[in-house]
This record gives C-alpha cells, structure tokens and sequence, in this order.
C-alpha cells in the first residue's frame, strides 16, 4: 500500500499511501451496512434501505467518514512499517476524495525519532568515590538516632532562657500598617528555634525571652512572599513565650538499642549500621557514576529534540511532582496557587531538565540500537518476578497487570537501556578517588 516515503522538516515523514480500488469498495460497503441500521425513510423498515437510495437520498459522502475510519488506520499501519523509522507522535492525515470502484490516495505526516551523532561511548575514564564509612559517620548516625527518639521536656524555671534547639509554646498577633491580618493570630504555636519556619528574623528575636515574657517583634514579610497583599509589608508581632521545651536525648547504650531495633547491643547495632550504611552509600556511588557516565556520552552526541518528547518528559515530571504532593496533603494547582505561579512558569521552569532528560533517552536508545541489545521473555519474567517479591504480590498476576494496562513493552525498554548503562560501566575507565581529591 505504501507507495512513496520522503523525511521533511523537523525530524518529520510524509507517506504517500495507495488503497487499491478492491479494498475501497469493501470499505464502502462495510460503512453502508453501518450506517443503513441509523437510517429512517418512508416506505422503509428501518436498516432495510438499499444503498442506491441511501446514496441517491443523503448523497454517496453519507458513507465517506465511516468508510476513511476503516481504510486509513490499517493502510496506514502497514505503511508505517515498512519503513526504518519509529513513529513519536499520532499522523496527521491528508486525503483526497473516496470514490467507489477507484484506488483511495492519501498522505500521511508524522514525527519519528530524531537520528542521533553518537559520540565515543566506550572506554570512557571518568571518577568515582571510594565508598568509605568512617566513625564519625557512624557517630552522626547515632547522635541522628538519638534526635529522632527525643522526649521533649518542659522547663519549669521561669529564668531560663530559650535558645537555638527549644521548642518554644507562644502566642501571638501580627499588624500590618497598625491593623490585624488575616493568618496572623495564634495560640499556644509550636515552634523550634532554629528550624527557619516562620518569617526570617522572628526565631531570632525569640531567642533569649523566658517564660511568661511579651514582646514586640519586627519583621518583613519576604519579597516573593505567596500572599501578595503582605509581600514586602514590614509586621509588628506581639508575642507571648508561655512554655519552653527542650529535647532530652535517650542515653546511647544496649537499653537504647533494645528499644530502637531487635539487636541486643550497641555494639552488634553499629557493626549492622556500618553494613547498611556501606550498602546505601555504594548503591548512591553507582547511581551517580551511572549519572556521570550518561552526562558524559550526552554531552559528547548530537541529536534535535523533538518537542514532543520533551513536553511528555515534563507532563512525566510534573505528574511525579503532583504524586508526591498528594503524599503531603496538596495538589499541583494548590501549590501553584501558593507558589503564585502558573501551570505554565512551572512548565517552563521544568524545560531545562526534561531536555537533559530526553537527550539522554535518545542517546541511550541509539546505544541499544547500535550494539544491538535486545531484552528476551526470560529477562522479563525475572524482573516481573523481583517486583512481585517486593510487592508481596504473585508473578503470574502482576504480569496479567502488566499485560492488561499495556505496560509489557515499557518494560521492556527499560531493561534494554538498563542494558546499555550496564555496558557503558562495564566499558569505562575508572579511577576511584577519596572524596577530597575528588573536590579537587
């Protein structure tokens, strides 16, 4: 069916495609028989009438969009696979009139994968960290344990300062050129000093008062602040210090690792810290090699964005940033909303990195390409079988998920690129370095 192909601009194709005059005709008919079972005239049962008097009554178009919905997609899709290109986006289609008993012609535009200047891939040098955990390490782990299992105790002296690390109890109201503001009352408000929650310079000011104490505290409002009716607005707060609490911190000790793991001592908890500490620390050296690496081949190899897949990687992007939000009780409207932004500055502030991003989709997909990596059934079901493991959920029935939302061939591709980071490891030159002379 496909008579002629030809690339064009902007990593686009145009297909001149040719429906012989046999599949026209039974297209044709196809529709009539559809389209007559809607169709009501007088002296007719309804779906009896014939297709001369259907053509001669509403004219023969009444059958041309059912029957172009038959012909073009499969004429289509066998043009489209006769030629070495791999679609990215939905054709745009341009026909001539369908005519009964005579060949159908129609042309076809699309965006493919744009072709990638590879640069070297292989024997890159590039370096790494020595995965090292030291005793401080270790020290700040624990001292990281003990802040997290902390009891806040309050202090009864009334002349004891809060500082830096408390946690102050206060009440307060704010004024705005001399009136109160909406959101700017509250009592009995938790806040740690030092944390940088509250607006720069209130913490600060806390510091030092004692218990029962008032004060007047001056502040402004940030510049960018996301409520533009006080941004930049200098607030006078009066504040009221009612309790000051402070953390208490658990003795580091076999009683504090009882409690805190299945481990009798703290001996047995720091030489299981130090391994999973090591087993977390080279898990993100490989990550940031791997990185390294993809930056490295990208930057080396030239290829024309297309557009479209780059607006995917941010709708991609934005979408994981709108699941994580939910995670903290928002949506993405809502914090734009409170960002002051729109959907469309938050698109663009994503642009720069969904370009990266797709840049190195391409080029990792011109490396499967060139060395030939292919992914087998095996490989599949040994990755469906290792997410089954860590969903506690059956092989044969995460793959039936898969199947069904269509998902298979994604995954798929991502072990075939997996495939392709893995040889370019394999492939370079490393050197390990310590984390100073890698600074250096």
């Amino acid at each position: 069916m496909l008579s002629s192909w030809e690339k064009i601009e902007h990593n686009k194709i145009k297909l001149e495609i040719e429906v012989a005059a046999v599949e026209v005709d039974k297209a044709l008919h196809r529709a009539y028989q559809s389209v007559v079972k809607k169709i009501n005239l007088p002296g007719f049962r309804k779906g009896r009438v014939p297709r001369r008097v259907l053509e001669a009554h509403f004219g023969p178009e009444v059958l041309h969009q059912d029957a172009l919905e038959l012909l073009i997609p499969p004429a289509y899709d066998e043009a489209i696979a006769g030629v070495d290109e791999e679609p990215i986006d939905q054709p745009q289609f341009d026909f001539d009139t369908i005519e009964a008993g005579r060949p159908f012609h129609f042309e076809a535009v699309v965006e493919i994968i744009p072709p990638v200047e590879l640069g070297e891939y292989k024997g890159l040098e590039i370096e790494q960290e020595k995965v090292e955990i030291t005793e401080e390490d270790l020290e700040k782990h624990l001292e990281s344990l003990r802040e997290q299992h902390a009891r806040l105790v309050t202090l009864e002296e009334s002349e004891q300062e809060i500082k830096e690390g408390d946690l102050a109890v206060i009440d307060f109201l704010g004024f705005v050129d001399g009136e109160a503001f909406p959101g700017g009352e509250a009592e009995n408000y938790s806040l740690e000093l030092g944390s940088k929650t509250f607006i720069p310079g209130f913490e600060e000011q806390v510091a030092g008062m004692k218990k029962d104490e008032e004060k007047k505290i001056e502040v402004a409002f940030p510049d960018d602040y996301h409520e533009e009716n006080l941004a930049g607005k200098e607030v006078l707060f009066k504040v009221k210090l009612k309790e000051i609490k402070q953390k208490q911190l658990p003795e580091l000790g076999d009683d504090f690792v009882r409690e805190i793991s299945e481990l009798e001592t703290l001996a047995e908890f720091k030489d299981d810290l130090r391994e999973r500490l090591e087993k977390a620390a080279a898990e993100k050296a490989k990550t940031e090699l791997e990185e390294a690496l993809v930056d490295q081949i990208s930057a080396a190899s030239q290829v024309e964005l297309p557009e479209t897949l780059v607006e995917r990687q941010i709708d991609r992007m934005l979408g994981e940033m709108d699941q994580y939000l939910r995670y903290q009780g928002l949506t993405l409207d809502k914090f734009a909303e409170l960002a002051g932004k729109t959907m469309e500055e938050l698109r663009e502030e994503k642009k720069a990195e969904a370009e990266k991003r797709t840049k190195a989709n391409l080029v990792l997909d011109a490396v499967v390409k060139k060395e030939g990596i292919a992914v087998d059934d095996s490989e599949i079901d040994a990755r469906i079988a290792e997410l089954s493991e860590r969903h506690q959920d059956q092989p044969e029935r995460v793959k039936e998920i898969f199947e069904k939302q269509g998902r298979l061939p994604l995954l798929k591709e991502e072990l075939r690129i997996r495939k392709a980071i893995d040889l370019l490891v394999r492939e370079a030159k490393i050197t390990e370095v310590n984390q100073v002379e890698k600074a250096d």
